[in-house]
């Protein structure tokens, strides 16, 4: 009684209940249904799309050392470049040869004369010797104070011969006494004669050293 008098002052239609749930189970079932056919939708527009990546550039090389290459001389370069080669290329790829310069004949006016100086011959050098005319010139005067005491020695000197044969200059190289020097040098300018040096058969001054002994005769 209590219910039926509810039910009529809500206005509670169980009519309109079912008809509502119905609508909400068509619709939440109509969604279920259409999900396989977004998916196959989604699947069949989708389109992978290959990219290229581009590759990363390659390293840069590491500097290398110089070499050092041992490079020619400024002589043998100059050397190289001045020198002809014996055999040139053309441009067409063929050999060329150099002609040979053509013979001269010295005197006829043509192309280059060479001229070959003779050999120098060395000057023919012959030294002064003693004139044997004057032999018994050259030996000294014994002298006085020597003989008393029986000294005996000899004198070398050196004497400057000149193109006459007479000595010009008198040194003393060694002497056993002064005595016997003063003695060999006043008979060496006053009396030696010479056959002077020749050079090429002309007479020349000539340096020449003499000895000279003073011995006791027994």
């Amino acid at each position: 009684m209590y219910a039926d008098r509810y039910v009529r002052s809500s206005g509670f239609n169980p009519g309109s209940l079912a008809v509502a749930v119905g609508l909400n189970a068509a619709i939440v079932a109509g969604l279920v249904m259409s999900v396989p056919e977004i998916r196959e939708n989604f699947t069949k527009e989708f389109t992978a799309i290959n990219i290229p990546i581009e590759p990363p550039p390659p390293p840069e090389p590491l500097p290398q050392p110089e070499r050092k290459t041992a490079h020619p001389s400024r002589a043998a370069t100059d050397q190289i470049d001045r020198t002809t080669p014996i055999v040139q290329t053309s441009e067409s790829g063929g050999l060329v040869i150099p002609p040979f310069p053509p013979p001269t004949n010295p005197g006829t006016g043509g192309g280059i004369d060479t001229i070959i100086d003779p050999p120098v011959k060395p000057p023919v050098m012959v030294d002064a010797v003693a004139d044997p005319r004057y032999a018994r010139d050259f030996q000294p005067d014994y002298p006085a104070g020597e003989r008393r005491m029986g000294n005996e020695g000899k004198v070398v000197i050196r004497v400057l011969v000149g193109a006459d044969g007479r000595v010009k200059q008198v040194e003393r190289v060694s002497a056993a006494s002064e005595a016997f020097w003063q003695a060999t040098e006043r008979q060496a300018l006053s009396r030696w004669r010479f056959r002077p040096a020749t050079r090429d058969g002309v007479a020349v001054e000539s340096w020449r050293t003499m000895t000279v002994r003073f011995e006791m005769e027994s």
